[in-house]
C-alpha cells in the first residue's frame, strides 16, 4: 500500500537541483494501479512500474508544463528510467514516476535512490514557461484597458503548442506591439523570483483575484508565486529561468480569435 504522505516537491524550492537523494515510498507494477491512474499513462504495459518517492526533483505534467524525464538509481546500480511523471489521481499530493527498470530487480520501500533529470529538457521547459508568463504580462500591460472584458485565462507551455489564452477579442493589429513589449521585457533581464504568499499577501498587494483555490495546497502551507519583478505576479508551481533574458528570443507566432476569446501563440529559440 502506498504511503499516504504527500511528495515533497523539491523542484519548487530549488529548480537548479538536477540530482537528488530520495527515499522510495513504494514501487508498484503498472498492472496494480487503479484504473484512473492507468489512464494517466496510456503507453503503460506489463513491463512498466510506478515509483513513488518521499521527495522529488521531477516536475509532473501540469500547469501547462510538460513532465521531466530522467532516471533513478540505487546503490547496487539498479536503474529505473523515468518516462513520464504525473500527480496521483487517487492519493492527494503524491507524484507518480512512471517508467521501466533497465534490468532485473526493483526498488523497495525505504531504499535510497539518486534521482537525475534530463537537464536539457528541463531548461527548455523552464524557458518556455517563463516566456509564457512574459507574454501574458506583455499582453496585459498593453490591452487590459483596450479590450472589452479582458482577462488572462490559461496557457500551454509545451514547446510544440505554446500559447496564452485571453478573454476578449484581440485584433491582429496588436501582434507587433505585443512582440515589441515582449522584446522589451526579455531585454530588461527582469529577475524571476519564487515567493510564498498567504491570502493576506495577495490582499495587501491588491491581487485578491489571483488567490488560488485553497484546496490546492495543504492547510499549513502558503501559495507558491512567481514574481517577474517589474512585470507581473503569477501563482505557479512550475520551473523557471532566473531572469527573463534567459528565455532566449521569444517570438509571437499568431493571434487568433474564437467565441469571444483570443489565443496568442509563441515560440522560443
Amino acid at each position: 500500500m502506498a504511503s499516504k504522505l504527500r511528495t515533497y516537491l523539491a523542484f519548487q524550492h530549488n529548480a537548479h537541483l538536477h540530482k537528488l537523494q530520495a527515499t522510495v515510498a513504494t514501487t508498484r507494477p503498472f498492472s496494480a494501479l487503479e484504473e484512473v491512474n492507468r489512464q494517466l499513462f496510456k503507453q503503460g504495459g506489463d513491463d512498466d512500474h510506478v515509483v513513488v518517492t518521499e521527495q522529488t526533483i521531477f516536475h509532473p505534467q501540469g500547469g501547462g508544463q510538460p513532465f521531466d524525464v530522467g532516471a533513478m538509481t540505487d546503490q547496487f546500480g539498479t536503474t529505473f528510467n523515468v518516462l513520464s511523471v504525473r500527480m496521483d489521481a487517487v492519493r492527494d499530493g503524491q507524484v507518480l514516476h512512471f517508467g521501466r527498470f533497465a534490468s532485473a530487480g526493483t526498488f523497495k520501500e525505504g531504499d535510497a535512490v539518486e534521482q537525475e533529470i534530463d537537464v536539457e529538457k528541463r531548461l527548455l521547459y523552464s524557458r518556455f514557461h517563463t516566456a509564457g508568463h512574459v507574454l501574458g504580462s506583455a499582453v496585459r500591460h498593453l490591452l487590459e484597458k483596450e479590450v472589452e472584458g479582458f482577462d488572462e485565462l490559461k496557457a500551454s507551455h509545451f514547446p510544440d503548442s505554446a500559447s496564452c489564452e485571453f478573454q476578449g477579442l484581440i485584433e491582429g493589429k496588436w501582434k507587433e506591439p505585443i512582440q515589441k513589449k515582449v522584446d522589451e521585457f526579455i531585454a530588461a533581464k527582469m529577475p524571476v523570483e519564487i515567493e510564498w504568499w498567504d491570502e493576506e499577501d495577495f490582499r495587501k498587494r491588491g491581487l485578491e483575484k489571483l488567490i488560488p483555490d485553497r484546496s490546492l495546497v495543504p492547510p499549513d502551507e502558503k501559495f507558491r508565486v512567481v514574481n517577474i519583478v517589474g512585470a507581473e505576479v503569477y501563482p505557479c508551481g512550475g520551473t523557471h529561468v532566473d531572469t527573463t533574458d534567459l528565455c532566449g528570443e521569444t517570438k509571437v507566432k499568431k493571434v487568433s480569435r474564437s467565441k469571444g476569446q483570443s489565443r496568442v501563440s509563441y515560440t522560443v529559440s
